[in-house]
């Protein structure tokens, strides 16, 4: 996954399509799907609630975050209760944004990927707790001292338990040579990036490692001796119904006018539309969300006993069972009294994404976005969770803001640093603006006149001063950023 990008406002128009209120089959809703379906639209929230917040609406938020378009499924009872696609799939092609548009699900491809190697273990031709070079035939995975002498096993690789490198992957422009899977897993051209390799003993935490699912992309076509997207639509996804999904790379038959753009937070297409990843397993599925919703109530109902089009009721309870901490196989688990989540999120160039399920109520939901900014996802996941009465998941901080007389925020301005990373901050009228990266700018609001927050990201900040009271920095997750200008 790659780090959220904070938006940057700009004059693109961006256009609320309004695609029917049709189901995917082409029956009509209820008019209670219909008024829950208003009701998300207009509902959406962010981390932190304030005495001057008012309601939101889902073209305002798109128009704030720039984004150029969104789809969203939900899932209620075990159902899909409802489809919609907004804005545009390609703005240049006029191309609108509806249910049946494929996005690039990133990290979510993990989920999935969990699905097709638990299938494996449930034929007996994998053993989730083996040493991973039993079944390499094409590649072996290079021990060395780091691991201590300890094997890697398949939960270990799906659980991020490995502790190997190389967190996420940058994908390939259309026109560049695509690596192997082999050539990527050792850091050799045309790879663009390093090999994957131990940092950490195995077991001993978890660390995120898109390239340890890349390993257990190559033990699926070693083991099945088929090509990786062959595999999964053979065996998760069409049994799921997943019928208009595919981890093919590039999607060289797939209707292309079905294809999303990818766009960065300043509007921009990505060049050729999007990257192409030949690390399909952590990176390489396109699917929509009313596809991947059926991924999200056939899990339900596997781990309810209820249906084994892919796995059995052990098989998925297992699957759903952390390793370490909340990471499960493939998956990061969330349970409470009154509800298990099982969720994933995920972000290519141009791509942003959330699902999240829940197998005790049977709802869940898909947001999937042509953009590298990914705080609308939290936003709409927010409002569905109000709508339809989730318990456990949305709980918003509530902060009372103040107002700082717009010539006192100038002591605030300036440029921060730390460890190469800057900062910039200005004042723009009674507002003060920061810019965690070049050109993007986002609102600071005050608490009192040292703690401060940022809608984007979740979390509370602090300005740091020295005895005369002058700003020598801030806080932000326990590091001090340090002003130097």
């Amino acid at each position: 996954m790659k780090r959220a990008v904070i938006y940057l406002n700009t004059t693109l128009l961006l256009v609320l399509l309004i695609t029917g209120c049709k189901s995917s089959d082409g029956t009509n809703y209820s008019p209670e799907t219909l008024e829950r379906m208003k009701l998300v639209e207009n509902s959406l929230g962010d981390w932190v609630k304030t005495q001057n917040d008012t309601a939101w609406n889902i073209e305002e938020r798109m128009k704030h975050h720039n984004i150029t378009g969104v789809s969203i499924a939900v899932v209620h009872n075990f159902k899909i209760d409802w489809a919609k696609g907004y804005g545009w799939a390609d703005v240049s092609e006029q191309r609108p944004v509806t249910e049946k548009t494929l996005f690039q699900a990133a990290s979510i491809s993990k989920s999935l990927n969990g699905v097709g190697v638990m299938k494996l273990v449930q034929e007996g031709k994998i053993d989730l707790n083996r040493d991973i070079n039993e079944y390499l035939k094409t590649w072996k995975f290079p021990y060395d001292s780091v691991s201590k002498g300890k094997p890697i096993t398949m939960a270990e690789l799906l659980s991020h338990t490995a502790g190997l490198t190389i967190h996420g992957f940058p994908g390939y422009s259309r026109s560049d040579s695509l690596p192997t899977v082999q050539q990527i897993l050792d850091g050799q051209p045309p790879a663009n990036t390093k090999a994957v390799r131990s940092f950490a003993e195995p077991g001993t935490g978890p660390v995120y490692s898109g390239g340890g699912t890349t390993i257990s992309q190559v033990i699926v076509t070693d083991v099945t001796g088929q090509p990786y997207d062959e595999y999964m639509r053979k065996n998760v996804l069409d049994p799921m119904g997943m019928k208009s999904s595919s981890f093919e790379q590039p999607p060289a038959h797939i209707d292309s006018t079905l294809l999303a753009t990818g766009y960065k937070p300043d509007g921009k297409p990505v060049p050729g539309k999007y990257h192409v990843y030949p690390e399909q397993a952590p990176a390489g599925l396109w699917t929509n969300p009313a596809d991947l919703s059926r991924y999200i109530t056939e899990t339900a109902l596997s781990y309810n006993g209820r249906s084994d089009k892919v796995l059995n009721q052990e098989l998925s309870r297992l699957r759903l069972e952390p390793v370490l901490e909340d990471a499960a196989l493939g998956v990061f688990v969330d349970k409470n009294d009154s509800s298990y989540y099982f969720s994933h999120s995920g972000g290519n160039e141009g791509f942003s994404c959330y699902y999240v399920g829940d197998v005790i109520s049977g709802n869940g939901m898909v947001i999937m976005t042509n953009s590298d900014n990914g705080s609308l996802c939290a936003e709409v996941a927010n409002s569905v969770a109000t709508v339809y009465g989730w318990k456990d998941y949305y709980k918003p901080v509530m902060k009372t803001v103040i107002d700082i007389e717009g010539s006192q925020l100038d002591k605030y301005a300036g440029r921060y640093e730390s460890e190469g990373e800057v900062i910039s901050m200005k004042r723009e009228g009674d507002k003060l603006m920061i810019s965690p990266a070049p050109g993007f700018w986002v609102n600071a609001f005050f608490t009192s006149e040292t703690d401060f927050f940022v809608r984007e990201f979740r979390g509370d900040l602090k300005f740091v001063t020295d005895e005369k009271g002058n700003i020598t920095g801030f806080i932000i997750n326990g590091m001090t950023i340090r002003k130097v200008e």
